[in-house]
């Protein structure tokens, strides 16, 4: 049996192609994407209970306890009833956009948004990168954004 060898240019470019990222914040392409998804723990809104937005000032962290799989992904709730409420209508919890940051899905592209930074406009979560993001968030941004959600977040749904 032959014996492989592996050149130092070789390695280098294994390397290279094992640690490439997608630029940061930016979904790679092939990576199902309707959900964000934590990309450590795969977690829905890393975490944090999609009802609780609702509920005051500060969305609280789920609990493994409480989880329900939905839309591909794990979704932690901080108690029973909040598990319940989202079980009966996710769609009215769930964030829009699939979670993605609006600015970046208005200029087509899946950008990850913190769940920290968010905001209920028109009784609908919207979730943003940054403060900054949120702040230039007016009803324009978020019209061109909703209009090109169906075909980014179908086209990554199946793939990109």
């Amino acid at each position: 049996m032959g014996k492989i060898w592996l050149t130092r240019r070789g390695l280098l470019s294994l390397l290279a192609a094992a640690t490439a990222r997608p630029a940061r914040g930016e979904t790679p392409l092939g990576v199902p994407a309707l959900y964000a998804a934590d990309p450590l723990t795969g977690l829905a809104l890393r975490g944090f209970d999609p009802v609780s937005y609702r509920l005051g000032p500060e969305p609280r962290a789920g609990l493994a306890a409480h989880e329900f799989v939905w839309s591909g992904l794990v979704w932690r709730f901080s108690g029973a009833a909040n598990r319940a409420a989202f079980t009966r209508s996710p769609d009215t919890y769930a964030p829009r956009l699939g979670g993605y940051d609006p600015e970046g899905v208005a200029g087509g592209r899946l950008v990850e948004a913190d769940p920290l930074v968010a905001v209920l406009r028109d009784d609908r979560l919207y979730l943003f990168r940054s403060a900054e993001h949120r702040a230039r968030a007016d009803a324009t941004l978020i019209e061109a954004a909703e209009a090109r959600w169906p075909a980014l977040g179908a086209g990554a749904a199946i793939g990109g």
